[in-house]
């Protein structure tokens, strides 16, 4: 019986996203932890991300507490690996990324993603796809566009094709 439980959580094939698919993932929200451990982690101590006397004085965002975009990117990938990527991608073959708008701690972010391209390559079992990704937050605002292109497996992928 537990050969027949469907595993849930696994990525789509290239097949299975055909341009013009529209899908949301679930949401995150961004805490005061996480900024804290991603500026340390990375090194990105800059002020607007370290020093609330600084926001409250000098910033255009009233002394709320910044989130990088680094780490909104993060979280964005982070809710897409959970759910369409998962064991299917084989390669991040670029991207381009605008900033529309800022982040604060106690955001919830959820990924909003249109599917542009979708086809297989010359080699079999695998295929590129092309997404327009928006990360939007808990007031429905969009605070960041993004469209990476995956090589991602199809239904017949062999690691030897």
């Amino acid at each position: 019986m537990a050969d027949e439980m469907m595993t849930v959580g696994l990525g789509l094939r290239f097949e299975d996203t055909p341009v013009g698919m529209k899908f949301k993932t679930i949401g995150r929200t961004v805490t005061e932890a996480d900024i804290t451990m991603f500026v340390g982690v990375t090194g990105m101590v800059e002020v607007l991300f370290t020093n609330m006397e600084y926001l409250a004085e000098e910033s255009l965002f009233a002394g709320k507490r910044l989130v990088p975009g680094a780490l909104v990117y993060s979280f964005a990938e982070g809710l897409l690996m959970q759910t369409v990527v998962q064991g299917v991608g084989l390669s991040f073959l670029g991207m381009e990324l605008n900033v529309e708008g800022p982040t604060f701690a106690g955001d919830t972010l959820h990924v909003e993603c249109e599917v542009l391209e979708s086809r297989p390559t010359k080699k079999a079992g695998r295929g590129i796809v092309k997404t327009r990704n928006r990360v939007i937050n808990q007031r429905g605002e969009c605070v960041m566009t993004y469209t990476p292109t995956r090589l991602v497996k199809g239904r017949d992928y062999s690691p030897k094709g």
